[in-house]
Order: structure tokens, then C-alpha cells, then sequence
């Protein structure tokens, strides 16, 4: 048994957002942290209608428990890539849970399209407030414009994530499964964007 199983039980971390925002990818990242720093990992995706921009689900269950799923009201961290599904995401929580969540919208086709409107951020994270212990709400436009690009939104929120240190995973293991994982075109740019939000987090 590693050190680190010796000293952490489980976490079990919900991540919800919509197709095109890298979902998978990070949560594929935070279970390779979590293998390389020695930790025992389950992983479940869903893939929801990825393709068109639809909700997608997946989570990351770390320590000794069997199963990759996490039932309502089990999520000790819920990832949140876009404010709406931060808010539909409120059953997996628990009155312990730390919500992390973009502040960015991503307007539904039938908003788009004058079909409906988009609730205010306020309101949708108002209501996360009231239930959860924490939320932490990330600007990503504007961090992952800063740190080079856009596109690299979920690599602030992992790194927020990681400078919580709610997760017991070292800097050496997070910077390892950057290499393993991420192309090497596009490894800079992600860097940044994780150290811009893992600057965040620790100063939460």
C-alpha cells in the first residue's frame, strides 16, 4: 500500500458540461494524476450527445471504493464546465460538496434560436450556493484567453481543482499526465492554463 492510500479514503468527483468543452479529457487527466500519484481509480463516462453540443457526464471515484458511479447525492466535487449543468447537477451533490464551476454559458440551440432563454448566472449559481458547502466560480474565457488560448478552458478548471488540494496528488503527478496525455502541439498553451487556475485554487 502507497503512502497516499495510506493517508486518503475516497473522493468521488462528478464532471458535467456540453459537448466540445473537453469533459472527457479531463476527467481522463484526473484519473491519470491520481494513478501515477498511486492512488486507486474508477472512471465512468457518459457521452451523452457530445457531438451536438448535448450534455455530457462522466466522474472519477479515487480510493478504496469499488464502483465508478456516483448516486444522488454521493458527489464530494462537482466540476462544472458551463453554469446551467452546474445547476442540473445539484442532485449528485451533498450539503459537504465543493462545487467548481465556469461561469461561462454556453447558449443552448433552442436560446439561440429564440426558443427559450437562458436563466442568469446568478440565479444558477445562487441556487448551487444554497445547497452545496463551497462553489468556486471560474472566469475560464478569460483565464485560458490569458494563458494563450480559449480552447484551453478545461485545463484552468482541472488546475483550479488541483490548488484546492482537495485531491492528494502531487504537481509532479498532475505535470506527468499533462505529458502522457495531451498532444505535444498543444502541451504549452494547456500548461499555462492548468498553472493559471492551480494559482487560483490555492488562493481559495
Amino acid at each position: 500500500m502507497t503512502q497516499a492510500e495510506q493517508t486518503f479514503q475516497a473522493l468521488r468527483i462528478f464532471f458535467t458540461g456540453v459537448g466540445g468543452q473537453g469533459t472527457l479529457l479531463a476527467t481522463r487527466l484526473v484519473g491519470e494524476a491520481a494513478l501515477e500519484e498511486g492512488l486507486p481509480v474508477a472512471m465512468s463516462e457518459i457521452h451523452g450527445m457530445a457531438q451536438r453540443g448535448g450534455v455530457v457526464e462522466s466522474s472519477v471515484v479515487v480510493g478504496n471504493v469499488c464502483s465508478p458511479t456516483i448516486a444522488d447525492g454521493e458527489a464530494d466535487i462537482v466540476l462544472a464546465f458551463e453554469p446551467l449543468e452546474a445547476a442540473r447537477a445539484l442532485p449528485k451533490c451533498h450539503s459537504k460538496t465543493l462545487v467548481i464551476s465556469s461561469t461561462v454559458p454556453v447558449v443552448p440551440f433552442t436560446v439561440a434560436t429564440g426558443q427559450a432563454e437562458y436563466p442568469a448566472i446568478e440565479d444558477l449559481l445562487g441556487a448551487v450556493r444554497s445547497r452545496v458547502a463551497s462553489v468556486i466560480e471560474v472566469d475560464t474565457a478569460a483565464l485560458a484567453r490569458d494563458a494563450g488560448s480559449e480552447r484551453a478552458a478545461n485545463l484552468v478548471m482541472l488546475g483550479v481543482l488541483a490548488g484546492t488540494g482537495r485531491l492528494p496528488v502531487s504537481m509532479k503527478s498532475w505535470q506527468e499526465a499533462l505529458r502522457r496525455i495531451l498532444p505535444e502541439r498543444v502541451q504549452e498553451v494547456n500548461r499555462r492554463a492548468f498553472q493559471t487556475g492551480y494559482t487560483l485554487g490555492r488562493e481559495l
